[in-house]
């Protein structure tokens, strides 16, 4: 199975705020992936950060995909 990505890619990242997810999605970032969102189960309304970027979080994939 194959995962495309290219610069045009929005990404919402599962399990942003875990303490592995958000040392991904930080690396992700630091090579200029766009990540739009991120989704934890419970919490939701959460903000993820890294340095000067901000991504909302919420409780499941498909409202992240809905509001971003």
């Amino acid at each position: 199975m194959s995962i495309l990505v290219d610069k045009n890619s929005r990404i919402v990242c599962q399990g942003i705020t875990g303490k592995h997810g958000g040392f991904h999605a930080g690396q992700c970032l630091d090579y200029g992936t766009k990540i739009v969102a991120g989704c934890v189960p419970g919490k939701g309304g959460a903000t993820f950060e890294h340095g000067a970027f901000k991504a909302p979080v919420f409780d499941t994939c498909y409202e992240a995909v809905e509001q971003t």
